[in-house]
């Protein structure tokens, strides 16, 4: 995007958090802070439209997580000025899996007094927990500071399904909803995000060594150069690939948008009458 696009942007999106804020009667916003680029762009945006004293970033690191993004994190903070709280959440989470028989990633069973364990903790299950975990003290704070969570997702990650339904999915607002993960790159620079934070690897950090495109299996780019033919150009399969785009992304993608599509609507209501 040109400087002049990002403005547009930019203004658009302040304009956006100040009034949809400003609908609840509220004046506070509270947004997690990863470290990460989508949240520290919503936190920029917001200091904007609420300003720094009605802007809340709440750092909820467990114990995997990384040094590197704990310091982005306080950094964001630091940067604008907003108020903060930091919340470990190590210890809720290694309780609720100890109590229901897992510890360290196995599982519990009788069969351990002779040597035999049961598979490994799956990796996605613990991390869609420390997900809701996080939102569940975000949804708190909210209430204790009235006011409403902001969101930050982007557009690839509703579409791919790439988040944890009521857990980072969850949110009052969603800034970031309609711009895809490269356009967010773009506007961070043009926000003054530092850039450390725009140059590194993409991460949920829900254990070591996990980034982004490493599970999806395809950069950025490319994933977002096939979203906006599928989605915005509104391409067939048939005329995506005819465009140029190897079958393999495309038959995963498509996958990946209907296997979530569950995420982006509201529960179904069985209608009686």
């Amino acid at each position: 995007m040109q400087n002049v696009k990002c403005k547009i942007i930019k203004d658009r999106l302040v304009k956006f958090i100040r009034e949809e804020v400003g609908k609840t009667g509220l004046e506070n916003g509270i947004i997690g802070i990863s470290g990460g680029l989508d949240s520290s762009v919503v936190a920029f945006l917001a200091s904007r439209a609420l300003g720094k004293e009605h802007c809340i970033g709440v750092i909820m690191p467990y114990k995997n997580s990384s040094e590197e993004a704990i310091e982005d994190a306080m950094e964001i903070i630091k940067i604008l000025g907003i108020r903060s709280n930091f919340y470990d959440i190590t210890p809720q989470i290694d309780a609720y899996f100890e109590k229901i028989g897992v510890v360290g990633g196995t599982f519990l069973s009788r069969y351990q007094s002779i040597g035999v364990r049961k598979p490994l903790l799956h990796r996605i299950r613990k991390g869609n927990k420390i997900a809701r975990e996080r939102m569940s003290i975000l949804y708190d704070i909210s209430a204790k500071e009235k006011g409403i969570v902001i969101g930050t997702g982007n557009k690839t990650e509703l579409y791919l399904g790439y988040g944890t339904i009521y857990g980072d999915m969850a949110c009052a607002i969603a800034p970031l909803g309609d711009l895809y993960k490269t356009q967010v790159r773009e506007l961070a620079g043009f926000l003054g995000v530092p850039d450390k934070i725009i140059k590194k690897k993409p991460t949920a950090d829900l254990w070591p060594g996990q980034t982004d495109e490493g599970e999806i299996g395809y950069s950025y780019d490319e994933i977002d150069n096939l979203l906006y033919h599928i989605i915005d150009m509104k391409y067939s399969r048939e005329r995506v690939i005819e465009a140029g785009f190897k079958s393999e992304i495309v038959n995963r993608v498509n996958k990946m948008i209907e296997k979530s599509e569950f995420k982006r609507r509201l529960p179904v209501i069985a209608k009686i009458l």
